[in-house]
């Protein structure tokens, strides 16, 4: 079934049971996290428990095609519905699933992330077009769904924004869902909550104080650091991100949308994609001076490569919410961990 539009943040709070797999792709990689997340927790309370959740990649499945069906059917150890979540997938694992829809497995809930998928796409239409499949898009928020977006999350925090505010909100924000979610937290910390019972109104000021015109950015040289093997650049960047009070779930999350850009980048230039073709898939799309070092990510990791780089920052994501580390070190960890990756494959 297609999930229209109007309907579809609607749809991801209550899944149709109907649907044992469920799609989710689009260009805001940002949305589809969100919104593949916000679908585990209508099944499981905790996204870091292992026994309820199992992360699949393409490689996996292309790999070991029984294993959706293997991990759909498996049965928790502790009791509860489980969850497979398969990232990266594209339309080589169309057969795959048309395979498992026809005779699904288990009453695990089954979602599917991947990047933009033509009208055309195989899997789009695998998934449009079975009766217990849904496929939900993930595009960029125009004006008003974007501000509706900053409203409800600042009126969940007691706060409401000045009318100069919200525009300056609704032209700093909006291109990817992820970023404007991280950019609402920093603006939530500085203006503080409203009291209970009452709104408290942010300023043009504190919007201008923690919503900058280059959201993001010290996120970007962050990852960049790290997937260029830039040891001494990775220092830099994550002193200045720490100074902007961007928290480590912030910049691994970060990370794992950027690996699984990379990774659908990188399966484009295998079927044929130009360099250019490929990075003009990216969305957001990537910033003209990161041109340069986003080319070399895609000729340094494969996406084997990858796959390893996503499991460790996944791993990284579970250790900040279940171990007595500080996130900021595990954060740090797993950066240096793969900026040493991307240092070895280049000797």
């Amino acid at each position: 079934m297609k999930i229209a539009p109007r309907d579809a943040d609607r749809f991801v709070t209550k899944p149709d049971p109907k649907a044992v797999a469920i799609l989710v792709y689009g260009p805001d990689a940002g949305l589809v996290t969100s919104r593949i997340k916000t679908m585990m927790k209508t099944v499981v309370d905790d996204l870091a428990d292992p026994f309820r959740i199992a992360e699949l990649s393409d490689s996996d499945l292309k790999g070991d095609p029984a294993r959706l069906a293997d991990e759909a059917a498996a049965i928790s150890m502790l009791g509860g519905r489980r969850v497979v979540r398969v990232r990266g997938a594209a339309d080589g694992l169309s057969k795959i699933f048309e395979s498992f829809l026809a005779d699904p497995a288990g009453d695990a809930l089954v979602l599917v992330e991947a990047g933009e998928l033509g009208p055309r796409s195989s899997l789009r239409l695998l998934f449009e077009g079975a009766e217990n499949a849904a496929a939900i898009a993930c595009y960029a928020d125009d004006r008003g769904s974007l501000e509706s977006v900053i409203r409800a999350r600042l009126a969940a925090e007691g706060l409401v924004p000045e009318p100069a505010a919200l525009q300056y909100l609704l032209e700093n924000l909006g291109s990817d869902r992820g970023v404007t979610q991280s950019e609402l937290e920093k603006l939530i910390l500085y203006a503080g909550p409203g009291k209970p019972g009452e709104r408290r109104e942010v300023t043009l000021d504190d919007a201008r104080a923690s919503v900058g015109d280059n959201a993001g950015l010290s996120l970007d040289e962050v990852i960049d650091a790290a997937m260029d093997g830039d040891m001494e650049g990775l220092d830099t960047a994550l002193a200045r991100a720490r100074a902007a009070d961007t928290n480590a779930i912030t910049i691994l999350n970060a990370l794992s949308r950027h690996l699984a850009q990379l990774h659908l980048a990188s399966a484009r230039i295998e079927t044929g994609s130009d360099m250019e073709g490929a990075i003009r898939s990216f969305r957001p799309p990537v910033h003209f001076n990161r041109k340069n070092s986003v080319q070399r990510q895609l000729r340094a990791w494969n996406r084997k490569k990858l796959d390893r780089a996503l499991a460790l920052v996944l791993e990284a994501e579970g250790q900040c919410k279940t171990s007595n580390q500080p996130d900021t070190a595990i954060c740090g960890q797993t950066l240096l961990r793969i900026a040493q990756g991307a240092r070895a494959g280049r000797r």
